[in-house]
């Protein structure tokens, strides 16, 4: 038999959370968690726009245990879309069309680690994305990743075994600039030294 996966629902208004709560119960993938967020592997959070009070909820589900949330909005333009990125939710349904076969889907998907937008926002979320590279973060040398090619550059050599000295002489920075950089990796991602710097790296699929 499949493991139901058990699933908070979270809405302002009780009439709201109790219609996407009916439309899961019946389910036998599902098993919807009334108490303990944290008890949940999957929150369904339903809002009216995805604005700072939405992300200050998927917020506080994150932090009480349950990282995977599903977002049913009932209005979703562009700056909703990015919030909703940056929040890091994992499912993202319009209200309207949040049937019960589409809201499973999201749901699996997002308990499985995958994430669901429809076609159309799609499009939109990464034209987004492409407008922030472009206008915000490349002008100042970053890169999504938060980090700038210099420093990837540098964390690729320290990566290959290299020390300061080596990384200094084949980038052509003195000692000083390669430790500097390293430090502001390292502080700025609040990780722990160097190696730690390479590992983040190599997690992400940076380097």
């Amino acid at each position: 038999m499949t493991t139901r996966i058990p699933v908070f629902v979270y809405a302002d208004d009780p009439i709201s959370q109790a219609g996407i709560a009916s439309q899961l119960r019946p389910r036998p993938e599902i098993a919807v968690i009334d108490d303990n967020v944290d008890a949940a592997a999957v929150a369904v959070v339903v809002c009216d726009s995805v604005d700072q009070q939405t992300a200050n909820v998927v917020r506080a589900i994150q932090r009480n245990g349950c990282p995977k949330v599903v977002l049913v909005a009932a209005r979703l333009d562009d700056a909703g879309l990015l919030a909703a990125a940056e929040v890091g939710v994992s499912g993202l349904l319009r209200r309207q069309e949040a049937q019960p076969e589409r809201l499973i889907t999201a749901v699996q998907g997002a308990a499985a680690g995958d994430g669901t937008v429809p076609p159309d926002l799609l499009g939109r979320l990464l034209d987004q994305v492409g407008r922030l590279q472009r206008q915000v973060l490349s002008p100042r040398g970053l890169t999504l990743s938060g980090l700038s090619e210099r420093e990837l550059e540098v964390l690729r050599l320290v990566a290959d075994g290299c020390d300061t000295a080596e990384i200094a002489r084949r980038l052509c920075y003195s000692d000083r600039t390669v430790k500097n950089i390293i430090h502001d990796v390292v502080t700025r991602l609040q990780l722990r030294n160097r190696s730690h710097a390479v590992a983040y790296a190599l997690r992400e699929g940076l380097i």
